[in-house]
């Protein structure tokens, strides 16, 4: 029996296994056999099955998540969202509000607001709802602007019923007659 093994070049690229008449290739730890008799590193994204992909470190395979508003799942394979609006790590610019998203978050104008480039930088600028008629204000009411929204207040002769302005009935009141005994 030749040793195979023993030939140069080696037949086997890591161990090499002679055996009766032929000789069987092994890889090492963290390769796996191809093929064509060569070992490949199978230490692979694609069998880790990440969701994302993999980094290989220290001979270890991590699956690793793409945006730092997601973390590593407890089965180690797919990524989870953090709600950054929720942990208080987020703190948004004044008159917005956080929202979260799949691994990030955005600041969004509150109700009332709405996003303009002033003086050099993005910033949450009051709607003006009574000059742009984006009011509920009936005919016999008049529009007020407020910070973030608006008011309707009645015209004069008029008052609220509690839905909308209506006329103040003219009532006339009669000089007192004379007493009668």
């Amino acid at each position: 029996d030749l040793n195979e093994c023993g030939l140069k070049p080696r037949p086997c690229k890591h161990r090499c296994m002679n055996t009766y008449g032929s000789y069987k290739c092994y890889c090492l730890n963290g390769y796996m056999l191809m093929p064509d008799g060569t070992c490949s590193n199978a230490l692979t994204c694609s069998m880790a099955n990440c969701q994302y992909g993999c980094d290989v470190l220290k001979g270890q395979v991590r699956c690793r998540c793409p945006s730092p508003g997601l973390q590593l799942g407890p089965d180690g394979r797919t990524c989870i969202d953090i709600d950054e609006c929720a942990t208080g790590r987020v703190i948004c610019p004044r008159f917005r509000h956080c929202i979260n998203t799949f691994g990030s978050y955005i600041c969004r104008c509150h109700k009332g607001f709405d996003l303009m480039y002033i003086g050099g930088k993005y910033q949450c600028h009051d709607i003006d709802e009574c000059s742009l008629g984006q009011h509920q204000c009936g005919t016999f009411s008049r529009c007020y602007n407020t910070h973030g929204s608006y008011q309707c207040k009645c015209k004069e002769g008029y008052r609220d019923n509690g839905t909308n302005c209506i006329l103040i009935p003219n009532v006339m009141i009669e000089p007192p007659g004379p007493y009668h005994m």
